[in-house]
């Protein structure tokens, strides 16, 4: 029997075409559909590209802004006394309080007066007998002043009638000034404070033998004005130098800084002083300028040896940008921030100068009316991205700190300066 041979089966196409058409159908429906969306939604779809970011804008604007520079600083007394008796003697009493404030001319303690007292009686004596002898030399020379007119003494015997007065007035002279020195360390037995001012704590007591000035018994301390002693760095001297040449910066008057004091618990004490003195030499060994200030402190809040934060007040930027910081921005080539142009975010580069509280002083890189985004950076994808200035009411606060509605492109708001407080030189 001959072989049976098997014809091949035949799928037929239709299937494979059908579920091609299908797809394809399904792909322009979810197109068309897509296509309407993006229509219902302003047309910013799939067609029609990223939609503007929301920002704030600021218009630089140049003013005067104060410049602030801090240091740390310890605070010492005006004047400080080291209180030492001027004769030696045994301590009899002392008459203050330690801790407490004194007046200038109080007894601060009293030395035992008796051997001063007794040298002092015995000064009068010396007086006295020098006195009795000067009153008797001058009337032996006034019984042998005629006679020797007269011819009826010679000169010698009144030449030594005219000396011996002329001895006896002297004695009559040392005499009173031993007195007047007896009475003077009668005097000294009671140490008096030369200041007024707060008494440190006692170095002797009751019973001590004072060998004089030799011995220490206490300090006194002024501390109405204190002072406050803090060092400038050199470098930041010839900084201003540098940009006082250039115009970037304006000190006060005869460099009259006023003095602010930030406490350490950050508080800022009430009072202001005034700038003393600023030493024409440089420390070898820390590089800065020793400076004093000093400032009023009627109710004793500042204690000698406190160390607090001393604020340079009365420099200015003339003519400067201020800026928030949180407008600058860092990238591969330093410091920038976006501009609103034609509604697209750019990229300027700037210099930025000190910092001061929550801003930054621009040094270069704006210009006046720039238009400089301060909120919705974190919407900018790439330098040129469509950007739309927010609507009122979206709040973008300003570098001085207020927090004014954002205006629209046409009217942005102004940069404003910050005031003295809260900045920091750099």
């Amino acid at each position: 029997m001959p072989a049976v041979r098997s014809l091949p089966l035949r799928r037929s196409p239709w299937p494979v075409a059908a579920i091609t058409v299908a797809s394809m159908l399904a792909v322009v429906v979810l197109l068309s559909a897509c296509g309407r969306s993006g229509a219902e939604n302003g047309g910013h779809g799939a067609g029609g590209g990223m939609p503007p970011a929301a920002v704030a804008v600021l218009a630089a604007t140049p003013v005067d802004v104060p410049v602030v520079y801090e240091y740390v600083g310890q605070t010492v007394g005006s004047r400080e006394v080291e209180v030492r008796a001027r004769v030696p003697g045994i301590l009899q009493k002392r008459n203050f309080a330690e801790g407490a404030a004194v007046r200038q001319g109080q007894s601060l303690y009293t030395l035992d007066p008796a051997s001063f007292i007794a040298a002092l009686n015995r000064a009068d004596a010396d007086v006295a007998a020098a006195e009795a002898r000067a009153g008797q030399a001058s009337r032996s020379l006034a019984r042998l002043k005629p006679l020797w007119e007269a011819k009826a003494i010679s000169q010698r015997e009144y030449d030594d009638a005219l000396s011996a007065d002329q001895i006896a007035r002297a004695d009559v002279k040392g005499a009173q000034a031993r007195r007047a020195e007896a009475a003077l360390n009668v005097g000294y037995s009671k140490v008096e404070a030369p200041i007024s001012g707060v008494a440190g704590r006692s170095q002797v007591s009751e019973g001590t033998l004072v060998e004089g000035p030799q011995t220490l018994l206490t300090t006194l301390v002024q501390t109405n004005p204190i002072k406050l002693r803090f060092g400038v760095a050199d470098t930041d001297q010839m900084r201003w130098r540098t940009e006082i040449g250039a115009g970037t910066l304006k000190m006060p008057p005869g460099g009259a800084f006023d003095i602010e004091v930030k406490l350490s618990d950050g508080s800022t004490y009430p009072r202001r002083g005034k700038l003393l003195f600023a030493d024409t030499r440089v420390s070898g060994n820390t590089g800065t300028v020793e400076a004093e200030a000093e400032v009023p402190n009627p109710d004793g809040a500042l204690k000698p040896g406190q160390f607090v934060r001393v604020r340079l007040l009365g420099a200015t930027r003339p003519q400067a940008f201020k800026l928030p910081s949180r407008a600058v921005l860092e990238g591969p080539q330093g410091k920038f921030v976006y501009v609103n142009a034609g509604g697209k975010a750019m990229p300027k580069p700037v210099t930025v100068g000190d910092q001061q509280g929550d801003g930054w002083i621009i040094q270069q890189g704006l210009a006046a009316g720039d238009q400089v985004i301060v909120d919705g950076m974190a919407r900018i994808f790439f330098p040129g991205a469509p950007v739309q200035v927010a609507a009122a009411g979206a709040s973008a606060p300003a570098a001085g700190g207020a927090a004014p509605a954002a205006a629209p492109a046409s009217a942005p708001a102004k940069v404003a300066a910050n005031g003295a407080s809260g900045a920091t030189s750099k």
